[in-house]
């Protein structure tokens, strides 16, 4: 049966690359607005939601088995408006029937396809359906809407009032005073799951959960805790030897699907790396160790060679096939290996991990990963820490020189504000921690182009931009990771432009998604397209919810301008969410940094006087996790104000006691342990 649909369907016309790949389908798909929603109810048609990702592997094959198939598209287009959805593009559609499929079936995923009625109330749902099981669904609740439609309703009406209940954080009605007991109690059961032979938590498939690792690294440092501290710098090192990180190119793989690191699901997402580079700079900075700081750097590397758009915006996601196989890209087999690399074959082989029969269940096929110490390596060959370095580094030159010439796994190229602003705060890490303008030049570009180019008129943000044009207002994790983005350049360069904006923007936040009933935000504006319920985001996942990040954003805007009411909004929040966290610490790992904040103080660091770039520069040789720092010499800050002068002097407050200024960093420091 061809598949190949001459006449495309109205997602020609998609700014979204995911959405562009199912435009030749025969099912007559629409993108999620008002023709299909005013056709479902016009026609009295049930809505078929359809929802992924470009790099989705199950996506893909969901497609090529139904969605490109003639017959099951018959099907599809007599019964159902049927409408595609990227879930990065819409969060807020894929969040509320993500919640309909869980409520369903008791798991969730991509694809996720949903049954709705015509106002948009979901009543039948899945994620992957092998063809003939899809069709016999569509058919059966095709015949249960024209015969039984009451039966139908009632299905809709249970659901969407179990959506619209789920997840209701109420105000915590006691004030405490938070201790290291509270600590405490998230952490021992936390500790139980980690896999000490090789780093992360005891199962597969085994993801990277960077936000996890950076609550980890600071709880282990101030707590002088060894046993939490030595996990993360295992589980760092393993992860950046192991096949899902791409050893010759840079950048992390979404997740392996066994326990030690080595076979990665191939796909790479920007907020990923973004996250990974932040915490391998941070853990860096903390330690010292150098292989953090390589893998930070070439991950970067990865992102200004591939994933960097003209703008200087950067892309969504690599994806994980190429020629239609997963991982085809990035394997070697053992002869292509050898005849590349010459009289250095042997030596490198075994650093790579390179064999015969190949170390993947793909016959010959090797993933590139580290399982021999370099130790082990330098006796073996009697050569030189210096000599295996430059062997290595020639030695990625050249394979990465070949991959290069190879068919490219598939691009999904829109830029996504909230990623962005997780890149931008990376950058700004980095360039801080490893003193290195260039990464802060690229950040303040991306800023810049986003305030110039993705600001709505009436102050507040859109969440896209490709091909020139911005579409989807902004959710509140577009607002609250460029926040935190702006606020990480400030702490760079000291020019108060870039918080006055991050001031301006939280006050948009808490003008247009503030929830009457809860100290938590809506995830969508009261602006924004009405959906059949408005929901908060609060635990983290891979990427930390955007609750968590915008109650960080009030605390540390609250201290920078000296408002008592961030201060307070950000308590609440806190408060709110403090009695869940110990049920399930790696499900709010960003909510316990705040926690950890507030037991352990956060250092306000300001620096003033015609030395200020000097001492900033040797502060950030300096871990200091809990910590914001001002400067400058004029200032309007609240900490700064009378505090200007052309002599260089450090002032450390910290839960409003300041300490008398001291002229360097070595006496600063004093006061801080």
């Amino acid at each position: 049966m061809s598949n190949v649909h001459s006449e495309p369907n109205s997602l020609i016309n998609a700014s979204s690359p995911y959405l562009l790949q199912h435009a030749y389908n025969p099912v007559q798909w629409y993108e999620w607005g008002v023709e299909a929603l005013e056709k479902a109810k016009a026609e009295n048609k049930l809505i078929l939601v359809s929802i992924g990702y470009s790099a989705c592997h199950w996506c893909h094959v969901m497609e090529r088995e139904s969605f490109e198939n003639f017959e099951v598209a018959e099907v599809m287009n007599k019964h159902f408006v049927c409408i595609k959805v990227d879930r990065e593009e819409r969060p807020d559609i894929d969040q509320i029937y993500m919640y309909a499929i869980q409520l369903m079936t008791g798991s969730g995923g991509w694809p996720l396809n949903c049954i709705c009625l015509p106002d948009q109330r979901p009543i039948y749902g899945g994620t992957y359906f092998r063809k003939n099981d899809w069709v016999n669904i569509l058919e059966n609740v095709a015949a249960l809407w024209s015969n039984e439609p009451e039966k139908a309703i009632q299905y809709a009406e249970r659901l969407t009032s179990g959506i619209r209940d789920s997840e209701k954080i109420i105000p915590s009605v006691t004030k405490e005073d938070y201790t290291d007991e509270h600590l405490t109690e998230i952490i021992e059961p936390w500790k139980r799951h980690f896999d000490i032979s090789f780093g992360g938590y005891n199962r597969a498939p085994k993801f990277p959960l960077p936000n996890n690792w950076v609550f980890l690294l600071r709880y282990g440092y101030l707590k002088d805790d060894e046993s939490v501290f030595t996990a993360v710098c295992h589980t760092l090192e393993e992860m950046s030897r192991g096949g899902i990180y791409d050893q010759i190119g840079g950048g992390f793989a979404r997740y392996s699907v066994d326990d030690k690191w080595h076979v990665p699901h191939f796909e790479k997402m920007l907020y990923d790396n973004a996250q990974l580079i932040s915490l391998y700079a941070e853990a860096y900075q903390c330690t010292k160790f150098n292989s953090f700081k390589q893998t930070a750097v070439e991950s970067i590397n990865w992102v200004f060679n591939e994933m960097t758009s003209p703008e200087g915006l950067f892309y969504s996601a690599l994806d994980a096939d190429s020629e239609g196989i997963e991982g085809k890209f990035y394997v070697w087999d053992k002869t292509e290996f050898y005849d590349l690399l010459g009289d250095d074959a042997q030596l490198l082989g075994e650093y790579f991990n390179i064999t015969e029969e190949g170390n993947w269940e793909e016959e010959q096929t090797n993933i590139l990963r580290k399982i021999l110490s370099d130790d082990d390596i330098l006796s073996k060959h009697n050569i030189d820490a210096e000599t295996l370095y430059t062997k290595v580094e020639s030695a990625k030159a050249k394979l990465l020189n070949i991959r290069n010439q190879r068919i490219r796994p598939g691009l999904d190229d829109k830029c996504l504000t909230a990623w962005n602003g997780m890149m931008i705060k990376a950058l700004a890490d980095a360039a801080t921690v490893l003193s290195h303008d260039l990464y802060y030049q690229k950040a303040a570009a991306a800023a810049r182009f986003i305030l110039v180019n993705l600001k709505t008129a009436s102050g507040g943000l859109y969440r896209n931009y490709k091909n020139g044009k911005a579409s989807i207002t902004a959710f509140l994790d577009d607002y609250a990771f460029l926040i935190e983005a702006l606020i990480a350049l400030y702490e760079y360069d000291f020019d108060e432009n870039w918080l006055n904006e991050a001031k301006s923007f939280t006050d948009y936040v808490i003008e247009n998604f503030s929830d009457s009933e809860s100290p938590m935000f809506f995830y969508t504006s009261a602006t924004g397209e009405s959906l059949i319920a408005r929901k908060h985001e609060v635990m983290d996942n891979v990427i930390p919810a955007s609750n968590s990040t915008m109650a960080q954003n009030l605390k540390e805007l609250g201290l920078l301008f000296d408002l008592e009411g961030y201060n307070n909004k950000a308590a609440e929040m806190l408060a709110a969410v403090q009695p869940k966290i110990k049920t399930y610490g790696s499900a709010y790992s960003n909510w316990a940094i705040q926690l950890l904040n507030e037991v352990y103080g956060i250092n306000e660091i300001a620096l003033t006087g015609v030395e200020t770039d000097a001492i900033k520069l040797e502060l950030s040789n300096y871990y200091i996790p809990n910590k914001i720092t001002l400067g400058g010499t004029k200032s309007n800050l609240p900490l700064l104000k009378g505090k200007q002068s052309n002599e260089t002097k450090v002032y450390i407050c910290r839960n409003k006691v300041c300490q008398l200024p001291v002229n360097t960093v070595e006496e600063a420091l004093a006061y801080l342990h």
